[in-house]
C-alpha cells in the first residue's frame, strides 16, 4: 500500500491528446483512494466542473425522454454518466455528439481531461484502500460503478444537514428492504431556488424517469423516508466528489 507521505513517480502523463507533463507524483493525501493528480485544486477547475456537471444533470431532466442518453437508466448511471462528461473536452464535436444546447457554456477544466489521465476511462474508483502505484493495473478503477461505491469510493460526507450543499453535491440514501437500496441525487443549486435532479430508476419492471424538484418540496416529501432532514435515519447525508477535495 503507498502511504500518502509517500511519492511514486510516473512518465507519460496525459492531460490532453497533445500535453505530457512528463513526470508526476502519485499520491494520496487523504487516503481516500483518489490519486492526487486526478483532484482539481484550482478553485476555478472547481467551479467549471460544479458547473459542467450540474448543467449536464440537469439537461437529461428536461429533454425529450427519447433524447436521453440509453445508458442513463437509474440514479447512478445519471450520476456516472454527469461525472465523465464534466471532465472531457467540450468542442464542438462533443456538443454534437451530446446533442446538447448551453447558452453560456462554463470554462474548461485546465488540470487534466477525460479520458486522458493515467487511468485512461477507468474513472470510478471500485476497490477499498487508499491510492497505490498497482492500482493503476489492478482492477481499483472501471467505468463502472454501482450507486453504493460511488459514495463510498470516490465521495466523502460533507454534512447531514443539506443547507450545506454546494452545486454539484449529491445527496445519499439507503431504503432498507428495497432490492436496489441505494439511491442519489444531484443538487443542482442551492439557496430559495435549491433543486435537485435524479432518476428513480426501474419500478417492477416499468422503467425509470428523470425528475427536477425543488429541494423544498423534497423536504416536505409525503413518504418521510426520502426527506433529507437528520432526523431521517434512510438520508446519508451530503457527499461531495473526491477530486474536489481539499486544496494545498
Amino acid at each position: 500500500m503507498l502511504h500518502p507521505a509517500q511519492t511514486v513517480y510516473v512518465t507519460g502523463f496525459l492531460t490532453d491528446s497533445t500535453q505530457s507533463f512528463g513526470a508526476r507524483a502519485w499520491t494520496d493525501r487523504f487516503g481516500d483512494g483518489t490519486p492526487d493528480f486526478l483532484r482539481l485544486n484550482d478553485p476555478a477547475d472547481q467551479a467549471a466542473f460544479r458547473r459542467w456537471f450540474t448543467l449536464i444533470a440537469e439537461y437529461q431532466a428536461v429533454r425529450p425522454k427519447a433524447e436521453v442518453p440509453a445508458e442513463i437508466t437509474d440514479c447512478a448511471s445519471l450520476l456516472r454518466y454527469s461525472y465523465r462528461e464534466a471532465l472531457k473536452r467540450h468542442d464542438e464535436n462533443w456538443f454534437l455528439a451530446s446533442g446538447m444546447e448551453v447558452a453560456a457554456p462554463p470554462g474548461e477544466i485546465r488540470a487534466w481531461s477525460y479520458p486522458h489521465t493515467a487511468l485512461g476511462t477507468a474513472l470510478f474508483r471500485v476497490k477499498p484502500g487508499a491510492f497505490a502505484a498497482d492500482d493503476v493495473k489492478s482492477g481499483a478503477f472501471a467505468q463502472f460503478a454501482d450507486a453504493r461505491t460511488l459514495v463510498e469510493r470516490n465521495a466523502y460526507l460533507v454534512s447531514r444537514d443539506v443547507h450545506r450543499a454546494l452545486p454539484g453535491d449529491l445527496l445519499f440514501y439507503r431504503q432498507f428492504g428495497q432490492s436496489s437500496p441505494w439511491h442519489s441525487m444531484i443538487v443542482t443549486r442551492v439557496g430559495p431556488d435549491a433543486e435537485v435532479v435524479y432518476d428513480t430508476g426501474e419500478d417492477h419492471g416499468s422503467s425509470g424517469e428523470l425528475r427536477r424538484v425543488a429541494l423544498a418540496e423534497l423536504v416536505d416529501h409525503p413518504e418521510p423516508q426520502w426527506r433529507p432532514v437528520q432526523g431521517n435515519p434512510n438520508f446519508l447525508g451530503v457527499y461531495r466528489w473526491n477530486i474536489l477535495r481539499g486544496t494545498p
